[in-house]
């Protein structure tokens, strides 16, 4: 076992709960809020049980979900532009629950969890058919073109269920303003496609003829 990412992976997940936590706890002004405790399950213990079984199983595939820095321009935008709509969601969702300005019914919650966990499947979906997968936009050698299972639908499955998952979190969370927020998610996301998909044309060997064969990029017959 590569020790040397196993305390990177342990260090990057602790640093992460850590700071979702403050997230947030801090703006609800304490710790009884029940949805902050919730959507840490929800996001968390999948995170540990998929990042066990990648170091187990391909941890080489960690090691690329773990190392990333963007070198693209557009790309660096796609990750500030997500980062202020996960600020400002978080300290918004917060500090609905501090004052108590909307309640979303249980229903909602709940179905906005199961969603979550359906999105997180077709994510460990993708990471199963899809060894390539960096968190960075880049073009390995000998790189292959992947066209089966959820690639076979839509070009971009990878995208669809964090669309799924980001879209869950704020209901989660209780918040349909915050809800309102994430709602930039896909318009940031169509950004980063955008930008992805001229990289792979000009460095990918057969992705034109890809996009040829498989129309969609995120929800079948629509987009």
């Amino acid at each position: 076992m590569d020790l040397k990412l196993l305390y990177q992976a342990i260090i990057k997940y602790l640093l992460g709960l850590i700071i979702v936590g403050v997230l947030i706890f801090l703006p609800a002004g304490t710790i009884n809020y029940w949805n902050g405790f919730l959507l840490i399950l929800l996001l968390f213990i999948p995170i540990f049980i998929v990042g066990f079984f990648l170091m187990i199983k391909n941890p080489e595939l960690l090691k690329k979900r773990l190392n990333y820095r963007e070198t693209e321009t557009e790309q660096k935008k796609v990750i500030l532009y997500s980062s202020l709509m996960f600020l400002s969601g978080f300290i918004i969702a917060g500090l609905n629950y501090r004052y108590n300005w909307i309640k979303l019914p249980y229903t909602i919650i709940i179905a906005s969890s199961i969603l979550f966990l359906i999105g997180y499947f077709l994510y460990i979906e993708v990471l199963r058919e899809n060894t390539y997968l960096s968190r960075i936009i880049t073009v390995e050698e000998n790189q292959k073109i992947i066209d089966t299972g959820l690639y076979s639908i839509i070009r971009h499955p990878m995208y669809a269920s964090s669309i799924l998952l980001f879209l869950t979190i704020p209901l989660i969370l209780g918040s349909i303003i915050s809800f309102i927020i994430f709602l930039s998610y896909p318009l940031i996301i169509a950004k980063r496609i955008k930008n992805e998909e001229e990289i792979l044309e000009k460095n990918l060997v057969g992705y034109s003829e890809y996009k040829k064969k498989v129309k969609y990029k995120i929800i079948p017959f629509i987009w």
